[in-house]
């Protein structure tokens, strides 16, 4: 028996890098799937933890929902211990390349893609504004949403930095996440979970001063 689907949480701590800054952060690694095998979301800063938390079960993908050194700095290592393929959008190569010049992604995340894991489902929705190629994966059976950083409890994610934009991120969110059911649950890439109808009220504003 390949016992019951979950969603399972890490934390694992590095630093930001972009734009000539360095900040320390907590980072929240997510991972779907059963007893057999499994799917990481946003490799973050601490390969031998991640894979620690995988176990002996086989790991599907390696998803990345942007490509800011912080999701993405275990990625290659994590990839390189069990064979699994690192996912990205293409529009984030160019973030990319700064964190991992000679190391490409295996495979290309599109919107709409489905990748499967476990029995289940996660949609990718391209939701760019954090980063180009930012994406979110909406997994409708377990009622949640892995918004990398596009949304956290609270607001929009940031977008001071070079490749962000604030009009965008706000489209993303208007037009790909406040359409999902209110109780979907929102598996943030840093902080705390929330959910859709939670954040509604305060994105609406948001969103009243992004247009």
């Amino acid at each position: 028996m390949a016992g019951a689907l979950r969603i399972e949480h890490l934390v694992t701590s590095g630093t930001f890098r972009l734009d000539g800054g360095t900040w320390e952060v907590d980072n929240n690694v997510w991972l779907v799937g059963d007893d057999d095998q499994v799917l990481v979301v946003d490799p973050a800063h601490d390969a031998d933890a991640i894979r620690t938390a995988v176990g002996d079960r086989r790991l599907a993908a390696v998803v990345c929902t942007h490509a800011h050194n912080d999701h993405v700095d275990a990625a290659p290592a994590l990839a390189d211990r069990t064979g699994a393929p690192v996912l990205l959008h293409p529009d984030d190569q160019v973030l990319w390349k700064l964190v991992h010049p000679h190391r490409q992604p295996d495979r290309a995340l599109a919107d709409g893609d489905v990748l499967e894991v476990a029995g289940t489902a996660l949609r990718v929705l391209h939701t760019p504004g954090h980063a180009p190629g930012a994406v979110c994966l909406y997994a409708p059976e377990l009622g949640a949403l892995f918004s990398g950083d596009t949304l956290f409890a609270g607001g929009p994610g940031a977008t001071r930095r070079s490749f962000s934009d604030f009009g965008t991120i706000i489209a993303s969110i208007r037009d790909r996440l406040l359409t999902l059911p209110g109780e979907t649950v929102v598996h943030t890439g840093h902080g705390e979970t929330t959910s859709i109808g939670a954040e509604a009220p305060y994105l609406e504003d948001w969103v009243a001063r992004g247009r």
